[in-house]
């Protein structure tokens, strides 16, 4: 075979030579920067006590955020549960090294605690760099038991002292339950803040509460003898997000519809936005914007991963509905922030009278 010969003229040999001179000289970044994460490891905050299901939501997550960001760092979780996520948001906003490996994960209410003014929050959700959330969907349910009788809203809005039951004050199917009892209208309700999750239900259906606040996810999964055999009465939906109708229950009227005035439409949305922001991901204030991006794009292509949905649901036993870094951080900025709504906000999860309409 015959030798192919090439012939430059003098300034490509130069050209070429110089270029070889630099490739030995150069440093390997100049060219091929090895990436930020390769052999670091990223430590997951969690605001809780560890094997729970928000544990369980978090580990489904972070398999798939390491096989995206570029270098595959370890990962590995720590709990710092208390003061109902006070103590590991401070640290995340006060302590934690803005170095894009640490990042917090928390339940939605490090949101809550700060947008009502609650003592101990020592961080401005404004300034986190958010990431997301596996789950962003939810429906809550208004639900009174078949043999009260209470078959309408027009008869429910007729009747004194209904009792409805709850967990403890605060907590969600608590603060739900009191939303719907006043956007509904009900004369004088009787609030029962005395069961753990699963004492609700049976409590509701031997005739110690009349009504509670549920979950419609909920219903169909753990109960669907109340929609088979019509043993409750479904009265009201507040969709998470607004718009999403429920496949079973989608015919109900929504909460917001029921609203008298801008504030009561606004106290339905704040409710509403501390749903949807389900258990925050997030890196702390001050984070390297370019890491923010790795970050992100890992979440991002994580939470669109099929994979994911398989291994969420076989750890969880739900199917995710992922809330995207962009939609958490405008999630975030448009939650109503009004005094005079979040004066009302505080009132109706609190122990007292509901106030009045």
């Amino acid at each position: 075979m015959k030798e192919k010969k090439y012939r430059f003229g003098l300034s490509a040999a130069m050209v070429l030579s110089a270029v070889w001179v630099l490739s030995c000289l150069w440093p390997a970044s100049g060219f091929s920067q090895a990436p930020f994460y390769q052999g670091k490891t990223i430590t997951v905050i969690q605001g809780r006590d560890p094997g729970g299901t928000g544990d369980l939501r978090v580990k489904a997550v972070l398999t798939f955020v390491q096989k995206y960001i570029p270098g595959s760092p370890g990962i590995i979780n720590e709990y710092m549960p208390g003061a109902g996520g006070r103590k590991a948001t401070n640290h995340m906003y006060r302590s934690a090294r803005p170095d894009g490996l640490t990042i917090g994960n928390m339940s939605s209410a490090m949101v809550s605690l700060a947008i009502l003014g609650e003592s101990g929050v020592q961080y401005d959700i404004d300034k986190f760099f958010y990431l997301g959330s596996p789950y962003s969907t939810y429906h809550a349910v208004f639900v009174s038991r078949k043999e009260a009788g209470l078959s309408s809203l027009e008869k429910l809005r007729a009747v004194s002292g209904i009792r409805i039951g709850g967990q403890s004050v605060g907590f969600s199917t608590y603060n739900e339950a009191r939303l719907f009892a006043y956007v509904i209208g009900l004369k004088e309700p009787k609030f029962i803040p005395a069961y753990s999750g699963a004492e609700l239900d049976p409590a509701l259906m031997r005739g110690e509460i009349d009504a509670r606040a549920t979950g419609a996810d909920t219903v169909v999964k753990r109960n669907p003898d109340w929609l088979q055999k019509g043993l409750v009465n479904f009265h009201a939906i507040m969709e998470v997000p607004k718009g999403d109708k429920h496949p079973r229950l989608g015919h109900l009227p929504e909460l917001e519809s029921l609203t008298r005035s801008d504030k009561e439409r606004k106290v339905v949305a704040l409710a509403r936005a501390f749903r949807v922001a389900g258990t925050p991901f997030f890196l702390p204030p001050g984070t390297p914007r370019e890491r923010v991006e790795v970050v992100q794009e890992a979440f991002r292509r994580a939470y669109k991963d099929p994979e994911f949905y398989k291994e969420y649901k076989k750890l969880t036993g739900d199917t995710p509905t992922p809330l995207l870094p962009e939609d958490h951080e405008k999630a975030i900025r448009e939650i109503p922030r009004e005094p005079e709504v979040i004066e009302l906000y505080k009132k109706l999860v609190g122990a007292g009278p509901l106030p009045p309409r």
